[in-house]
């Protein structure tokens, strides 16, 4: 789509071109497919009922629960997945938001019912069940029992995980809520006579023009700050719910019971955000890289994303194809189910419509097809979230053939590391390309993806981790969090990373929170972002000297999936997360490609400016 059809306004979601669009219908195949489901999948879930009590019979009788409840769960993973999906794609479709919400429904019916089991099969001899395992029909089931029994003093009696299954719907609205606003009420005015939308708001802040960018940042902002007070006691109402849950099952803090799961200690947590508070001096000294490049008296923040050079037009077609060349160490099957993926198999929305909302995910855990959201917007940043969100998916593909479905998921943790990977690899080789070539502006402008991809995982996820974890602490103290109080809080912490590089608009850039409250919904999830590009940069540091064990040993990390715990799994490909060396060494990371800047301004000394 070009720039006059944008502001000419975008296609409804009926309107777009298919082939745009990804294979929801892989899931089901008509909406009435979806509703017969619905209706059918209760029943399903209450069958399940008849199992309580009977546990402890054998094996084979719990080998018979563990098999229908599984097959249970992954109908309800499709049925939430295909709502969820639909509702992302349009949130003006209201059809579409009540069955995600009727889905949710249902999903803490499955909870509800389902929840007598743990409490049983903890009261049973591990001994005894240690001894079935050995049985066939339970060959696959090791892991999710040993997690259990490591988890049994968190584990309450049945009548209270019956309760805490069925709070999880009520306790699930601020999700649901917040969307519902910002896709669906928010308006965000204008930047350069174009309406500014959850799907191209990030393009209108990194344009060439400064004061487009300035309208697109401060109104975009502002429709945030409009609604700050409510924005604010949805996330209060989701952090005391939180604490709640970690206080009900026994932890010392909501913190200890979000790690908890995967076994990552909050160590991991404290040494990032102190790492990434030591070394914020590199961050100021691009900072001033950027001012100096920009010919500007002083940089603001919606100057982060201006460009250095000329933006590139970036085809999806092309995307497709550097994505192929950059990760072809990773050898031909790879590619070749990757290459199907984006195309023929149609595993990527990346229309833009009316209603589609901000961001980019992808969902693989429906074991159909490992789908990616997003919104193609003719950029390097849209190559680079594609780049991120095949990652994810492939990370769910191969995990997914190499384990049965008895064995978890991979974590948050584990996933971030796949995502950044494919980034680092791919910027690597087209880096690599540009400098071959002589090509100046092309190898600026991937620098330049790099940063921005580095301020968004290694700037602002580490801020928001610092933000979420003293907003825990506050309210596990007593404490509130009101709208001012967020907005400080956000305002210092960034202030502490921008140092005097960036002329702060406080108010403003403290709402910052609420444009990622996705992400803070998710309950300590932005913290892995940083680990995340930390341990994919020490991952492909490992090909420069051992290509071929750095490949086998990163696609073993993968095809692991939730077998092994992610700080155990990167230990076994090669990097360790209990150290600060990770996060340190990606710093060097971040301080190379500042270095070269300052190599190309000075020699690019006395040009003309790119700004209008």
């Amino acid at each position: 789509m070009t720039t006059t059809e944008r502001k000419a306004g975008l296609p409804s979601r009926a309107d777009v071109p298919r082939e745009q669009t990804w294979d929801i219908e892989a899931l089901f195949a008509t909406p009435a497919d979806w509703e017969a489901e619905a209706e059918a999948l209760p029943a399903a879930i209450d069958a399940l009922a008849a199992y309580a009590g009977t546990l402890s019979r054998g094996p084979e009788a719990l080998a018979a629960y563990l098999r229908a409840a599984d097959e249970v769960e992954l109908r309800l993973t499709r049925l939430l997945s295909y709502a969820s999906m639909a509702a992302s794609v349009d949130g003006r479709d209201a059809v579409a938001a009540a069955r995600r919400d009727r889905a949710s429904g249902i999903a803490a019916r499955f909870g509800s019912v389902t929840a007598f089991a743990k409490p049983e099969l903890l009261a049973l001899d591990e001994t005894t069940v240690r001894g079935w395992l050995t049985q066939p029909e339970l060959k696959d089931d090791r892991v999710r029992l040993e997690r259990l029994w490591r988890d049994r003093a968190h584990v309450r009696s049945p009548e209270v995980e019956e309760l805490l299954g069925a709070v999880q719907a009520p306790f699930a609205s601020e999700r649901s809520i917040h969307p519902t606003l910002v896709n669906m009420d928010l308006r965000f005015g204008q930047a350069g006579g174009e309406p500014i939308t959850q799907g191209n708001v990030d393009r209108l802040i990194a344009s060439p023009d400064r004061e487009v960018r300035r309208q697109a940042w401060e109104n975009y902002a502002d429709a945030h700050l409009a609604v700050r007070h409510a924005q604010a006691a949805m996330y209060a109402a989701n952090v005391r719910q939180n604490v709640f849950l970690a206080r009900a099952r026994r932890y010392p803090d909501a913190i200890t019971a979000s790690l908890a799961p995967a076994r990552i200690p909050v160590e991991v947590v404290t040494t990032l955000l102190a790492t990434y508070r030591a070394h914020t001096p590199t961050w100021h000294r691009y900072w001033n890289v950027r001012r100096e490049w920009l010919h500007l008296p002083e940089l603001r923040e919606y100057d982060v994303k201006a460009p250095l050079v000329p933006p590139r037009e970036v085809s999806y077609a092309q995307a497709v194809e550097w994505l192929c060349e950059g990760l072809a160490p990773l050898g031909p099957e790879y590619i070749q189910d990757m290459r199907a993926g984006l195309t023929t198999e149609r595993w990527v929305d990346y229309a833009a419509n009316d209603g589609k909302r901000q961001g980019a995910y992808s969902n693989g855990s429906a074991r159909v097809k490992p789908y990616i959201f997003m919104t193609w917007q003719g950029t390097l940043g849209s190559y680079s979230t594609l780049a991120h969100e095949i990652g994810h998916s492939m990370h769910s593909l191969l995990s997914q053939r190499a384990q049965p479905y008895a064995v978890p998921r991979y974590t948050l943790f584990h996933a971030e590391v796949a995502s950044n990977f494919n980034q680092a690899m791919v910027r690597s080789h087209l880096l690599q390309q540009a400098r071959a070539a002589g090509d100046t502006d092309f190898e600026v402008a991937l620098i330049e993806e790099a940063l921005a991809n580095f301020h968004r995982y290694f700037f602002i996820m580490p801020t928001l981790a610092a933000f979420e974890l003293e907003s825990y602490r506050r309210v596990e103290a007593g404490g509130t969090l009101s709208a001012p109080d967020l907005i400080q809080l956000t305002a210092d912490l960034l202030q502490a990373g921008y140092g005097e590089g960036v002329q702060m608009d406080r108010e403003r850039s403290g709402i910052t929170w609420a444009q990622f409250s996705t992400h803070l919904y998710a309950n300590f999830y932005a913290y892995q972002y940083a680990t995340g590009i930390s341990a994919a940069h020490q991952l492909l540091a490992q090909f420069d000297q051992d290509p071929d064990g750095a490949r086998a040993r990163y696609l073993t990390f993968l095809k692991s999936g939730g077998s092994l715990d992610p700080i155990d799994a990167l230990k076994q490909a090669g990097v360790d997360m209990l150290s600060p060396a990770p996060v340190e060494a990606t710093f060097r990371v971040l301080s190379g490609y500042v270095d070269r800047l300052e190599e190309l301004l000075s020699a690019r000394s006395g040009t003309t400016p790119q700004q209008t």
